[in-house]
Order: C-alpha cells, then sequence, then structure tokens
C-alpha cells in the first residue's frame, strides 16, 4: 500500500542518480563524455546486473528522452550567442542535413555489404545513428580542461542542434518503410523541408513572441520566471509537432532568440536551464541503461564494434569532408569536426521507435544501436582531448575564478556586469586601479586572485591571473573589452 512503493522508488532513483553525480568527477579522469558513466550504472541497476531492476517500458523510455531532448537543446540554445550563429550557420546546416543523410548512406552501405543486412535494415541503422551529440564532446573537454576554438567549436555546437531533426525524419520514414515496403523518394525529401519549414518558422515566431513577453512581464516571484521559460520550452516543441513540423529544431531556435535578449532575472534562469538539462541528462541515461539486457549486447558485439569503427573511422569523416570542403575549412578543422562526431542519447531514443512500432527485428537493431553508442563514448571519446592538443585547437581560455559576482535581478537594470582576465601581456597587468581611463558611468566592483576577494580602490595594482568585475553600462563595453585586451577566439 502507497506510500511504501512511492518511497521505495524515490530511494531506488535518489540512490542511482545521487550515485551518478558522485562518480561522475571520475570521467573526465579517463577521457568519457560522463553520459557513459550514467549509461553504465543504469545497466548495473538493470535486471541483469546486480541492481536487479527489470524494466522494459520503452513507450516510457521515448516520452522521458523526448522530454529530455528538449531541455537539453532548450538549454543549449540559450547560451548560443547569435554571432556565432551567424558565423557557422551555412556549414552547421549543412552537416546537419546533407551531412546526416551522408553518414546514413556511407553506414547503410557497410551494413549491407559487409554484414549482410537487407536494404531496409541497412537504412534505418544508419538514419538512427547518424546524429551527433556536441554535449558529450564539450563535457569531455571541460573534464579535461580544454576549449575549443571558436570556428570548430561553434560549427560542432550548432550542427548537433540541428541535425536531430532530419535524423528523427528518416528514422520515421524508414521504419514505415520496413513495416510497409513502400518506396520513398520524393515524400521523404518533401517530408524533411516541410517539417523543417514549419520547425523554424513556428521556432522563429514562438522565440520573438516569447521575448516580448518576458520584457513586458513582471511577476511578483522570481522562481516564477523559469516556469515561464519552461512552458515555452514545451510550446516550442509541442506545437510544431502537431502541425507535422519539427519540435527540436524549434525548440533550438526558441532557445537562441530568447538567450540573446536582455531578460529579466536572466542570471537566474540559465541557472535553473542549466540545472534541468544535467537533471534530464542523468534521468534520461540511467533509464536507457535499464533497458538493455548486457547478455543480448553480447550476441551483436561483433556486428556492433565493426560498425562502430565504420562509423568513426569512415562514415562521418567521409561526410564531414564532403560538406566542408566548401567553405576551405583547414585540414585539421575538417578531420577534428570528423573525428569528434560521438553519439550520445539520441540514437538509443530512436531506437526505441522501431520497437514500439512493432517492426520486424527491431530489438536486433535497438541492442546493436546501443552498442554502437557505447563504442562510441571510447573510440573516439577518450582521444578527444588528446586530438584537441594534436591538431592545435585548443583555444587559450583562462581558468574561470573561483568566485563569480553577479546581478539578479526581477527588473531591467540599465546597466551589466561584466569579468575581465588579467593577461601577463595585457596592458593593465601591473596598472594600478587610478591610472585606468574607466568612462564616467564605470568601475571595478570585485578582484579575484587566486582564493583571494579583493576590494578594488586607486592604488590597488592589477595582477596578471586576476579577474576584475566590473560594473558599466552596455555601450561601454566594447571600449572596456579594449581597454581589458579582451579578445575572442577565431
Amino acid at each position: 500500500m502507497e506510500p511504501l512503493p512511492t518511497a521505495f522508488l524515490l530511494v531506488v532513483a535518489g540512490l542511482l542518480m545521487g550515485l551518478s553525480v558522485l562518480l561522475s568527477r571520475a570521467s573526465g579522469r579517463f577521457g568519457l563524455p560522463v553520459a557513459m558513466l550514467f549509461l553504465g550504472i543504469g545497466m548495473a541497476a538493470g535486471s541483469d546486473g546486480p541492481g536487479g531492476i527489470e524494466f522494459s517500458d520503452y513507450g516510457f523510455a521515448f516520452r522521458l528522452g523526448t522530454v529530455a531532448l528538449v531541455l537539453i537543446l532548450f538549454d543549449g540554445g540559450l547560451n548560443t550567442p547569435l554571432a556565432a550563429v551567424r558565423a557557422a550557420i551555412r556549414p552547421a546546416s549543412l552537416l546537419a542535413t546533407v551531412g546526416v543523410v551522408a553518414t546514413a548512406a556511407i553506414l547503410a552501405l557497410a551494413a549491407h555489404l559487409v554484414f549482410g543486412f537487407s536494404w531496409p535494415v541497412a537504412l534505418l541503422l544508419g538514419a538512427i545513428v547518424s546524429s551527433t551529440d556536441a554535449a558529450a564532446v564539450f563535457s569531455v573537454l571541460r573534464g579535461s580542461g580544454l576549449h575549443l576554438k571558436r570556428r570548430v567549436g561553434t560549427t560542432l555546437e550548432l550542427e548537433s542542434g540541428l541535425n536531430d531533426p532530419m535524423a528523427v525524419i528518416l528514422t520515421m520514414a524508414l521504419t514505415q518503410n520496413l513495416l510497409q515496403g513502400e518506396g520513398l523518394g520524393w515524400r521523404l525529401l518533401l517530408d524533411a523541408v516541410v517539417q523543417m519549414v514549419v520547425g523554424g518558422g513556428l521556432g522563429l515566431a514562438l522565440g520573438w513572441g516569447g521575448r516580448q513577453l518576458l520584457k513586458r512581464l513582471r511577476l511578483q516571484a522570481a522562481g516564477l520566471y523559469p516556469v515561464m521559460t519552461l512552458a515555452l520550452a514545451f510550446l516550442a516543441f509541442g506545437l510544431p509537432t502537431l502541425f507535422h513540423g519539427s519540435g527540436f529544431l524549434s525548440v533550438y531556435v526558441v532557445g537562441v532568440l530568447l538567450g540573446n535578449e536582455t531578460l529579466r532575472y536572466r542570471t537566474g534562469l540559465l541557472r535553473v536551464h542549466d540545472a534541468l538539462a544535467w537533471l534530464s541528462q542523468v534521468a534520461m541515461f540511467l533509464v536507457l541503461g535499464l533497458l538493455v539486457y548486457p547478455e543480448q549486447l553480447l550476441e551483436v558485439a561483433w556486428v556492433g564494434l565493426g560498425l562502430s569503427l565504420f562509423l568513426a573511422f569512415i562514415a562521418r569523416p567521409v561526410a564531414v569532408l564532403l560538406c566542408l570542403l566548401p567553405f576551405r575549412f583547414p585540414a585539421g578543422e575538417i578531420l577534428y569536426t570528423g573525428w569528434v562526431g560521438l553519439r550520445g542519447a539520441v540514437p538509443i531514443i530512436l531506437a526505441t521507435f522501431p520497437v514500439l512500432a512493432g517492426a520486424q527485428g527491431a530489438q536486433a537493431i535497438f541492442n546493436i544501436v546501443f552498442f554502437i553508442v557505447v563504442v562510441n563514448g571510447f573510440i573516439p571519446g577518450a582521444t578527444v582531448p588528446w586530438v584537441t592538443r594534436k591538431l592545435g585547437l585548443a583555444a587559450n581560455v583562462p581558468e574561470p575564478p573561483p568566485a563569480v559576482l553577479e546581478i539578479a535581478s526581477t527588473q531591467l537594470l540599465n546597466g551589466e556586469l561584466s569579468a575581465f582576465y588579467i593577461d601577463a601581456a595585457s596592458a593593465t597587468a601591473g596598472a594600478r586601479i587610478s591610472e585606468l581611463p574607466f568612462p564616467p558611468e564605470s568601475a571595478a566592483m570585485l578582484i579575484v586572485r587566486g582564493l583571494e576577494l579583493l576590494a578594488p580602490k586607486g592604488d590597488t595594482v592589477l595582477q596578471a591571473g586576476d579577474h576584475v568585475y566590473v560594473f558599466s553600462r552596455s555601450e561601454d563595453l566594447p571600449f572596456l573589452r579594449l581597454m581589458f585586451g579582451q579578445r575572442e577566439d577565431e
């Protein structure tokens, strides 16, 4: 009787989530995406592992995964600068469309010719694993203390935010083809165009409307602002989907538009959605891990390993080469983009779709896809930090300060608080605060020096390695960036 079953469920969920967080630090030492750790804990807790939890609800996993991806994509959009979008939108869009189709086709060719899959099954396998997950890439880099240079990093991030719709379209169309044996041809192309146009159009409309609403909305409690942005994220996915559009594309577009607007309680909003994205990632991978029976993975080990290596060494790099050559990317950046196209939750969630549809051989497809995602976490996942250094694509970004000063307000204030790092080569290193030509409405508020917090005074000397927080008007920011020698990596 209740509340005992509910209490038991919460205890199990709390233990699994807490263990995932506690062990997440270990993933950085081995250079693996933290998601692989969550996945492994879910597998260990499953029916074939020591946890012994019986779970085979693919419908629940699909719905949970969809909600989780909405929250993750929305958070990614909120943290994507519009300037970066303009700089990388063309190569990223090509990778997210033509690149996805090319990857699916090349992998399907190997699945058919080498491993003997029928064309319908081979094409479905290729479509399911065709999209990338930049969150996995950046979790590896953050764990290693590395940051990518702006161009390649933005291209990878935008590609991951834009390529899910094409993978979803291909998977659903090819599943129907497997079930009914219908030809694809122009129907697939038309469906892709409709989904992109409807999803992108409604995303732009909802994003613009959301900006106007949030600028004018004045709520009594600060905690209600994240509730409103969460509502916008759900609407951004749900409405386009109801009209046969891409909800994933829409929610990412809405996130980008909101993230590049001056909003009330902006700092709190970003923090809440960052936490929701991490919660979604933990819960999603734990549940997906519970779905898997390790004994069944052994049955497809050779096929999964072969397709994994083919995807990493041939299918993905060739597709990236074809897409990036017209944009004259340097050879190192093309090689890197092709190598670090890590797979994450999306392929596993898409692999549940044929199972739910009752397609023949769907369980084997799910197991192969799961195996490919896991192997992909090691090859190329574990090599990402080494390859980043070897190709010279690590940006020279200073370590974040141990203390952060910020302004949280539910009102739109006429002023900004910015942090500047004092580089040894900067003209401000060794200068006194009183010697710096601050604009009339600007002032240094705090200096973070190692583990010390210093109150800036006229005779305070700035040292290399300091982080200086400066309050200013928005129009003075370009001058302050110039004064402190702040630049963005190309």
